[in-house]
């Protein structure tokens, strides 16, 4: 499987704004075939997150390189929904 979505493990929280939720959604509306992973939701417990993102937030695209992409849940569902989650991203 291409992309992994690293993401807190309260997955059965189905809420409009819960960042993990809004990535996923976008992910299922795209038919991006993606592997759930679900990290610790303390942030002291993060360590693979900062490893591979920098940073200790969900969610978290892991690319099939290894490379990760980490935004704000919004533009990450709209670099989702228009079509580019795969281009580099701009600076």
């Amino acid at each position: 499987m291409p992309l992994k979505l690293h993401c807190c493990p309260l997955t059965w929280l189905k809420i409009a704004a819960h960042p993990c939720w809004k990535v996923r959604k976008a992910l299922d509306q795209a038919d991006i075939e993606y592997e759930l992973v679900k990290g610790p939701l303390s942030r002291s417990k993060r360590d693979q997150i900062v490893a591979l993102s920098g940073q200790k937030l969900y969610p978290v695209i892991e690319f099939e390189d290894g490379s990760a992409y980490r935004a704000e849940s919004n533009e990450m569902v709209a670099r989702i929904r228009a079509g580019k989650l795969l281009e580099p991203p701009t600076s």
